[in-house]
């Protein structure tokens, strides 16, 4: 009995899971069928377009051309019984025969599968010109959507490469970092179009449609406008970058022109390259070109390029010394070298100075003077003073990956190489030599603050859509610093106007300049040789790094230009010219009154 009991205890529940599974597999398909394709909600993200970039006077500096991209339907059947997806794309290219079909293929089949519901982009950019005349055509394929896409273009083709960068293709870090990236395809690479990129990228759109099993849409629920077109104004004066790219006659080196209060109105790194040959794609032939060139175009020399300082520091270090009880009064007699040890340390004028002061010591760069103060100061006071003055550290400046470069000390030695300070590197560090390491920008701002008493941040942006970018100032100097920087700022305006100013004789501008040169050696010089080479007899690449760093008007700072050339020998030689003819052209651009 109990038996017969259990058998049909069991055989009810079986029964009641075989109609359980007959109803909802045969009976209720076509009510779930009916429900999916009139209860799906597809979310559709709308990209932006990014905003556009602009000069101070409101020049276009980076724009987006109009041009659409085509997708394709998702899960397009492609077996021996049908292949809508080579049909598809043999009606695509029939109508844009430059399009290449293996290529649009494998894209497609790299990014279809059983997971993906979206359309499925197959080429990123056609122009407005070349899609216009089959625009209705494609359109009528179901098979196939044509939505706008704008590529970034560049006016100005290679002017300020450095400065305002490039949107090119997402990669996967890209993506990895930035959700939008992977919407839009594209980011920005370098400079400001990097620094500034999730402002002028914008924020996506978004569209919910009620779309049926066959993703046919049935009817739109909600539309959210993408948040786009956030321009940015820069610093910049295309017309003065264009100007100071034209007069840069060198092979490589740096150029920043910059008011005192931080405004870059114009800087360059050279050589440069134009920045719409990455927008698409660069050929690998270009590409090997361009990362093989000696003088590394690819290279922000303002930011990334590292070099010995040479004399331009000397104000600073000059001020240091006045500040830590040295008198404006102390005179050191330069016969041309001065012993330590078993070496001689050379000053750059074989037949010395004679009796210098610190004001001679700026204008005529004398060596034996800086010598014989580091060794009354020391290289603790000596290198704190100069990262107070902002070098070792970020200018602050609105680019990517800025560099730090190094102010030795003893400290840092001991840190990076676990070696012990010799007195020898103490001298070196006082005329900007050996392990000392700046960028061109660190010395623009550098100069600023001996022009002023105040460390700027140098800044490119001068309007975030329509917010005015606010200035900033710090006060590193102390009192007793601001008490003597008129002495060093005198004998800055002797380097520029006074007899045998390092400067004097290669200067032609319109209006009093102050400043101070450089020349910055690339390699040793050895013991043995009793008279140096001059410059323009030695081999290019061995020749010194020229500097020329100024202020003007030197009654008044309003600007400063800064001028580095690569293996230019000596600063006043290789950019005097340079910078009198920048300056004269910024009185002509109305910049400065005479």
């Amino acid at each position: 009995m109990r038996t017969r009991l259990l058998i049909t205890l069991f055989s009810i529940v079986w029964l009641s899971l075989l109609i359980r599974v007959f109803y909802l597999s045969i009976q209720s398909n076509t009510y779930y069928e009916t429900l999916s394709s009139h209860n799906t909600i597809k979310t559709e993200l709308i990209a932006p377009i990014r905003g556009e970039i602009h000069d101070r006077n409101n020049l276009p500096i980076a724009i987006n051309r109009l041009g659409f991209s085509i997708k394709l339907q998702p899960h397009l059947k492609h077996n021996k019984t049908s292949d809508e997806l080579n049909e598809t794309i043999e009606v695509l290219v029939s109508y844009l025969p430059d399009l290449n079909a293996t290529k649009i293929r494998k894209r497609y089949l790299n990014n279809d599968s059983y997971y993906n519901h979206n359309d499925i982009r197959v080429v990123d950019f056609i122009s407005y010109e070349k899609i216009m005349p089959v625009y209705s055509l494609l359109n009528l394929d179901d098979h196939i959507t044509v939505i706008p896409a704008p590529k970034r273009y560049y006016p100005y083709n290679d002017l300020a490469a450095h400065v305002i960068g490039y949107v090119a293709k997402a990669n996967k870090q890209d993506v990895e970092r930035d959700e939008l990236a992977k919407l839009i395809g594209s980011t920005g690479k370098n400079g400001v179009e990097k620094y500034y990129n999730s402002y002028l990228e914008g924020l996506a759109g978004e569209r919910r449609v009620k779309v049926s099993a066959q993703n046919e849409v049935i009817e739109e629920l909600s539309h959210t406008k993408a948040i786009e077109n956030r321009n940015l104004t820069l610093t910049l004066d295309m017309e003065l970058q264009k100007y100071v790219s034209e007069r840069f006659d060198a092979k490589a080196g740096a150029v920043i022109v910059m008011s005192v209060e931080g405004e870059i109105l114009a800087a360059a790194s050279f050589p440069e390259y134009d920045l719409n040959t990455f927008v698409s794609g660069i050929s690998s032939a270009l590409w090997k070109e361009l990362i093989n060139d000696i003088n590394t175009p690819f290279t922000n020399k303002l930011i990334n390029g590292l070099y010995p300082p040479g004399s331009t520091i000397k104000t600073g270090l000059g001020l240091i010394y006045l500040s830590s009880g040295i008198s404006q009064w102390w005179t050191v007699d330069c016969k041309g070298t001065m012993k330590l040890g078993k070496r001689n340390f050379r000053c750059w004028k074989h037949d010395g100075h004679g009796t210098t002061d610190i004001r001679k010591a700026i204008r005529e760069s004398c060596d034996d003077y800086f010598y014989k103060g580091s060794l009354k100061v020391g290289i603790a006071d000596m290198s704190f003073g100069l990262k107070q003055f902002g070098l070792g550290s970020k200018t602050g400046v609105d680019l990517p990956n800025e560099f730090i470069g190094t102010v030795p000390s003893r400290e840092w030695k001991r840190r990076r190489f676990n070696q012990p300070w010799y007195i020898g590197e103490t001298l070196n560090t006082s005329i900007g030599q050996g392990d000392f390491l700046v960028t061109p920008l660190q010395i623009a701002q550098f100069t600023a603050l001996m022009a002023t008493g105040h460390l700027v941040t140098p800044h490119l942006a001068k309007k975030i859509g329509d917010e005015e970018y606010l200035p900033e100032y710090r006060d590193v100097l102390t009192p007793e610093q601001h008490k003597k920087l008129p002495i060093i700022q005198q004998a800055m305006r002797q380097v520029c106007q006074a007899k045998k100013g390092t400067a004097v004789n290669f200067m032609h501008a319109k209006i009093p300049v102050a400043g101070k040169t450089g020349t910055a050696q690339v390699i040793g010089i050895s013991q043995e040789v009793k008279q140096r080479m001059n410059e323009r007899d030695m081999k290019y690449y061995t020749r010194s790094h020229a500097w020329f760093t100024t202020y003007a008007p030197s009654d008044k700072p309003q600007y400063i230009v800064t001028v580095l050339v690569e293996h230019g020998g000596h600063g006043g030689v290789a950019a005097g010219g340079m910078v009198s003819d920048i300056y004269n052209k910024m009185i002509e651009f109305g910049y400065i009154r005479k």
